[in-house]
């Protein structure tokens, strides 16, 4: 089941052995399942020498609804449609004449779901928008002090993480059959494999991992009522989770497929497949962005947990560190409102029509608690707006400068906190993932942060998914190996800093903002 994987680092070179998974034929084929927050892609990929495909065989859509009290998503749908993306991945790679090795499944982090002892899902998911974990901490904090669980685990504090959803959980009660929990990807490859294991970087962001064992941390399960039999062996990013369950190899035409488990939180694997440059920072930017920096070992003190940083687990021994702001999700809630209201905007017109401004119609601080999930966006950026003695707009191109603006000041005041936490100086930044795309996003970044900015790749969660496969299978060596074929074969764009007096009064502004609130 589990295939023993040996770990070595050798500064930046960081490699993993699986002599048992040798891969023969460098033209084998990968397929990624990317599940995001309300969307996911499967893709077809190859790696062959000079070679970065990257095929989508299915996209699909799942918003969550309220079910049974709670806001959900549907599993049975992600799963059906995951399925139909495999089939499609298969097909595709007959028409190649190319074989399929593997496959790897990543998604965003923190929900999960519960399975009786028949294997059998007892509920749908709730969603970590969900509101049972409003005002969650003073519950956790009477459990065990916000210090001892940042300096056990390094994680940030979110409503959102895993570890207030059990809080809540457990005050309302586990049902009597749960036998086993798993996070998204780990549910979805139970359903493929048989297998239930927890893969170490999605672990580590449900604030219930040991920074220094690796492994789940007992003191603070115990703390948080969480049955420890719920608990599952933790693997780590490139093991084998096991062969694709025989009656679906057949369904879907991928007999002797192994199931990888990658970095299975969507971010770890946007960070691996980022060919990051020595010293420079990554966004990973799209419904929410994460900005900060990828090292060696965690960075746990009290100035990291003063400034509510996190250390997650990545791929091959690596750490995230990293601060979540609200990123596009904002102006993706604003958008909806307008098209509800019979308004017209088209990104790329909206963006367009952002970029022939040169005046700072309003800003604000992204990461106000009333912007997470508020019945109305517009309504919510209105009333922070009004706090600060400003006049909110109704034109969507000023809401939408207003948002992209801010984002990119709140974005270099994290990146100057880490250089203050770290001692290191950051060279630039990379923004990777869908948000990449945004041109005028990505310049106001360097405006704001005084660094230069490369934008790319987009698929880079796709890309890093694949890459831990590869390595997994022997088409690499290393990461740094990984990287640099990802480097060879992908075209990046550039943006350099424009040192404008506007912009200077804009960030001194902001910074009177953001001093406005508690973070």
């Amino acid at each position: 089941m589990n295939e023993s994987l040996e770990q070595k680092s050798d500064g930046d070179n960081l490699a993993i052995e699986n002599p048992k998974s040798k891969i023969q034929n460098p033209k084998s084929l990968y397929i990624a399942v990317d599940l995001g927050a309300g969307s996911g892609r499967v893709f077809l990929a190859g790696l062959a020498d000079g070679e970065l495909l990257l095929e989508q065989t299915h996209r699909f859509h799942y918003p969550p609804r309220p079910v049974n009290g709670h806001l959900r998503w549907d599993f049975q749908h992600i799963l059906s449609e995951v399925k139909t993306g495999l089939k499609a991945a298969s097909q595709r790679a007959r028409e190649l004449n190319r074989p399929i090795y593997s496959l790897g499944v990543d998604s965003w982090a923190v929900d999960y779901g519960l399975i009786d002892a028949g294997g059998n899902l007892i509920e749908d998911p709730i969603c970590y928008r969900d509101e049972r974990t409003v005002n969650i901490f003073e519950r956790m904090f009477a459990q065990m002090p916000r210090e001892e669980i940042y300096a056990r685990t390094g994680i940030q504090f979110l409503t959102l993480n895993t570890s207030s959803q059990l809080c809540a959980h457990a005050h309302e009660g586990f049902a009597a059959n749960a036998d086993k929990l798993l996070l998204i990807p780990d549910l979805i490859n139970f359903f493929l494999t048989g297998s239930a294991v927890t893969e170490y970087t999605n672990a580590t962001t449900m604030q219930m991992v040991n920074a220094q064992t690796r492994d789940w941390d007992d003191p603070i399960v115990n703390a948080l009522n969480v049955p420890r039999h719920l608990l599952t062996e933790i693997i780590q990013a490139g093991s084998e989770v096991g062969m694709l369950a025989p009656e679906l190899a057949d369904e879907l035409n991928l007999q002797d497929v192994k199931v990888i488990a990658p970095a299975t939180h969507d971010t770890g694997s946007a960070v691996i497949g980022a060919p990051l440059l020595n010293h420079w920072a990554y966004i990973s930017s799209g419904t929410w962005s994460l900005v900060g920096v990828e090292l060696h070992e965690a960075l746990i003190n009290a100035e990291t947990a003063q400034h509510n940083f996190t250390n997650e687990g990545g791929a091959f021994g690596t750490v995230r560190f990293l601060k979540n702001v609200m990123g596009l999700w904002v102006l993706e809630s604003c958008r909806k409102e307008w098209q509800a209201q019979g308004l017209t905007v088209d990104y790329d017109v909206l963006l367009r029509d952002v970029a022939g401004r040169s005046d700072f119609p309003a800003l604000f601080y992204p990461d106000d608690a009333r912007l997470f999930n508020p019945a109305s966006m517009t309504a919510a950026i209105a009333a922070q707006l009004a706090d600060t003695q400003q006049q909110p707009s109704d034109d969507p191109p000023a809401v939408a400068k207003a948002i992209l603006d801010s984002l990119a000041l709140r974005y270099a005041s994290v990146l100057r906190t880490i250089e203050e936490l770290t001692g290191q100086p950051l060279a630039g930044v990379q923004i990777v993932g869908g948000g990449s795309q945004n041109a005028y996003l990505n310049q106001a970044t360097a405006n704001a942060t005084g660094k230069p900015v490369l934008a790319g790749p987009v698929e880079s969660t796709v890309i890093g998914n694949v890459l831990v496969q590869a390595v997994a299978a022997g088409r690499f060596a290393t990461l740094t190996d990984a990287r640099q074929h990802v480097a060879a074969n992908v075209q990046l764009r550039r943006f350099e800093p424009q040192a404008t007096a506007e912009w200077r009064i804009a960030a001194d502004w902001y910074a009177q903002i953001e001093a406005q609130f508690n973070f």
